[in-house]
């Protein structure tokens, strides 16, 4: 399961958005937030630049 620390998410909305965006990348599954954490995982196979995309596109930033 490969992980990316996200920063701006201050509640459950912002958890669910994410959880959504990431499962609306091809190749993603199982794609789960933790909000306390700050930090989302995933099981797939898919480029890192393409999970940063999709993060960033719905407002959020994601921290190497």
């Amino acid at each position: 399961m490969a992980t990316v620390a996200i920063k701006g998410m201050s509640c459950q909305h912002c958890v669910a958005s994410t959880k959504k965006a990431l499962e609306g990348v091809p190749g993603v599954t199982n794609a789960e937030v933790d909000l306390e954490k700050g930090e989302a995982s995933y099981d797939g196979d898919v480029n890192a630049e393409v999970i940063k995309e999709a993060i960033t596109k719905i407002g959020f930033e994601v921290v190497s």
